[in-house]
């Protein structure tokens, strides 16, 4: 009778296989299934880093058109800032800042320090990129910001994913189109406010996601509904196809991976790679 060894002679050729050689095939043995409304939640985390961006390069071009003051955008993020500090100690009732042995007193040095650092720094950062042309500033900042979305942390378990690099991304393009603002001021005000938009607003984010769901849901609607209104104003064009875009990702995308998902046909058998399971540090010591 045939065994399905190589270290014993048998009658057979070596690719031989008999009937019993399929019995052991399993279908898809680590497939998940996916719930529409599961992955309707979840693409939330898109919808809104797409919405950042969005909130983000508008609010640049309001400064540079000089419709939007620094002082008055300082003074709105300052505010929002300190809204979403007392609603990140809110939500878990402080058990997060208890765990991570952190201060106000600390979380204050910092922001002194890096409003300080900056500040200081906007003179430069206004004169730094003035030997290069604006277009080639332009397709930089696109570049960066379109990398940001890439590499940055929306929750899944992938090699791709680099919350330092999406966020080292995301301020080199914000240095460079507060580089063609007006004042050093303007720079100042576009560099923090990046900060504020691409740093501390995603850690509120997955607060929120991981403790009120709902209100998670809430927040995503008005801010993407904040985005395209802000759009709007700009160019009516753009804000249809930017809400084409959230609507075919927060709604069109799960249902084709929940359709796709039914197509699913991963075999697995005899001929799989062999997977030591057994705890062989014993024989490496």
């Amino acid at each position: 009778r045939w065994q399905k060894v190589l270290y014993e002679r048998q009658p057979f050729p070596d690719n031989y296989v008999d009937q019993r050689f399929l019995e052991e095939l399993r279908k898809n043995v680590h497939a998940r299934q996916y719930r529409y409304q599961a992955v309707v939640f979840q693409s939330g985390a898109v919808v809104q880093q797409l919405c950042s961006v969005c909130v983000f390069v508008l609010t640049w071009w309001y400064m540079d058109a000089g419709m939007l003051s620094p002082q008055g955008l300082f003074g709105a993020a300052l505010v929002s800032s300190l809204l979403g500090y007392v609603l990140f100690d809110a939500v878990d009732g402080g058990a997060g800042r208890w765990a991570s042995g952190r201060t106000r007193w600390a979380d204050l040095k910092s922001t002194l320090v890096f409003a300080a650092f900056t500040y200081g720094f906007s003179p430069v950062l206004k004169t730094l990129t003035e030997s290069i042309s604006t277009d080639t500033i332009y397709a930089m900042s696109a570049l960066m910001l379109l990398g940001h979305l890439i590499f940055f942390d929306y929750g899944a378990n992938a090699a791709i994913v680099s919350s330092t690099l999406s966020l080292n991304m995301a301020i080199f393009a914000s240095v460079c189109l507060a580089s063609r603002l007006p004042r050093s001021l303007h720079a100042f005000v576009m560099v923090t406010f990046a900060m504020q938009m691409f740093a501390l607003w995603p850690m509120l984010q997955k607060k929120l996601k991981a403790r009120t769901p709902r209100c998670y849901v809430g927040v995503t609607v008005l801010f993407a509904l904040a985005a395209l209104a802000g759009l709007a104003t700009v160019s009516s064009v753009g804000a249809v196809l930017f809400a084409s875009l959230l609507l075919a990702i927060s709604c069109l995308c799960p249902y084709c991976l929940i359709r796709l998902q039914l197509l699913k046909d991963n075999i697995h058998g005899p001929w799989d790679e062999a997977e030591i399971k057994e705890d062989l540090s014993r024989f490496l010591t």
